[in-house]
């Protein structure tokens, strides 16, 4: 135990020198509206930026009405046995046990359904699985418990931590933390200190491994998510219509800390990526790539 509080004692620690020097680099970037994070009692999916995440809720929206109709059907046909086939109304209960016509039937239809859903689903998949030349291509590592990312044409790597690390509860010191970062209270958990930062309207490929455990990017508002394996170099692509602040979590159980493994992405102009693409190179351009790829002991 002594040991787990010393190890978060000491992420909290890094991740709080982190902040305030990412505070510092991202401040050109102006304010950015946060558009992809959760919202309390919240029914629907985060606001689609991409045309994947606008596939994905278009066919959800197309099985969901599949779905009502065929429970609207089974509920009428429960309903109307329950009073047709009633004891009072049907004494003497018939003795055939076959109709082949029904039974033909209710095994073609649900074949028919599936075949129609997987029309519209299995394109939607490829498209996610078939990955372009990205204008900007970003190697990101899940750690336990944090990424580290490599901007794979430009030379630079930096590790992203969640602010307040080593924390589960917001303190005074992490709150400070937010305000210097340009987050409130309200983005506790979900903020990091250093942010990924794409320019808007390009095509972006994000190269996803682990280096201990089983780890998974996403970002909800983009529609990617890929699971990232040890040994192994995945890839996802989305290309963001909309400046703002996007938040993602790490969607495979990684370990004690696994909730507190954050992703934040920033989109911006292009001419403000230039310029944090400048100072980032500046920044970081001597601080190593990734660290190398571990397997997990037993």
């Amino acid at each position: 135990m002594k040991f787990a509080k010393l190890l978060a004692g000491i992420g909290s620690l890094t991740a709080a020198g982190s902040v305030w020097a990412q505070s510092a680099l991202d401040r050109p970037l102006g304010d950015l509206e946060i558009i992809g994070a959760p919202v309390d009692d919240g029914l629907n999916f985060q606001p689609a930026v991409t045309e994947l995440a606008r596939d994905i809720h278009w066919l959800d929206n197309f099985v969901l009405v599949i779905i009502t109709l065929i429970t609207l059907f089974v509920t009428a046909l429960l309903v109307w046995c329950m009073y047709r086939f009633h004891q009072k109304r049907n004494a003497t209960p018939a003795t055939f046990t076959h109709h082949s016509t029904l039974e033909v039937a209710w095994t073609m239809v649900p074949v028919v359904i599936l075949v129609l859903i997987g029309a519209f689903s299995v394109p939607v998949l490829f498209k996610q699985q078939r990955i372009p030349e990205g204008d900007v291509v970003i190697k990101a590592t899940g750690y336990q418990w944090y990424w580290g990312y490599e901007y794979v044409d430009e030379g630079f790597a930096f590790d992203s931590f969640m602010i307040g690390a080593g924390e589960n509860r917001l303190t005074p010191d992490v709150s400070a933390q937010l305000q210097e970062a340009g987050y409130s209270d309200e983005e506790f958990l979900l903020a990091t200190d250093t942010a990924v930062v794409v320019p808007v309207g390009k095509t972006i490929v994000i190269q996803v491994t682990g280096a201990d455990v089983i780890h998974s990017w996403t970002i909800p508002s983009f529609g990617v998510k890929q699971d990232a394996v040890p040994g192994r170099l995945a890839a996802l692509w989305f290309k963001p219509e909309q400046e703002g602040i996007y938040f993602g979590q790490c969607s495979e159980l990684c370990g004690q800390a696994h909730a507190y493994m954050p992703i934040t992405v920033k989109v911006v102009s292009e001419e403000a990526y230039e310029a944090w693409l400048q100072r980032a190179t500046d920044e970081y351009a001597d601080a190593g790539t990734a660290q190398p790829i571990q397997i997990a002991s037993k």
